[in-house]
């Protein structure tokens, strides 16, 4: 069973910016699988934030569309979310995960890893 590690999170003031990193135990993990990042804000439901596809195309959730930029780097087994313009309702755990798609909805395909905390004050 691959194991993802998510790595990046922490406080960041509301404007700034902090930068997610996803990484899998198992090699070809990332290049072989469309990638997700999710956000679960305190006592909310996990939510799809954005999607990178094997080939390179992505797609995000509307309240982070033109703030987020998600990215595969697969030489390094690794994709990342590049969070801008941060604002409060960013608050909350970030988690990754392989994702299958069927019409417009993404489900995901692993055991999730443990996530990080990202912490967004006004």
């Amino acid at each position: 069973q691959v194991q993802l590690v998510e790595s990046g999170g922490g406080s960041v003031m509301a404007g700034g910016s902090r930068t997610l990193s996803c990484r899998a135990s198992v090699s070809t993990f990332i290049r072989s699988n469309d990638i997700a990042w999710f956000h679960q804000a305190p006592g909310k439901e996990r939510q799809l934030v954005a999607v990178v596809f094997r080939n390179g195309t992505t797609t995000y959730g509307a309240s982070v569309k033109g703030r987020f930029i998600i990215s595969r780097h697969n030489r390094e087994n690794r994709a990342d979310l590049q969070m801008n313009a941060l604002i409060p309702e960013d608050t909350g755990a970030y988690y990754c995960n392989a994702v299958a798609s069927d019409d417009q909805s993404f489900s995901p395909l692993t055991t999730w890893g443990r996530g990080t905390q990202v912490s967004v004050s006004s």
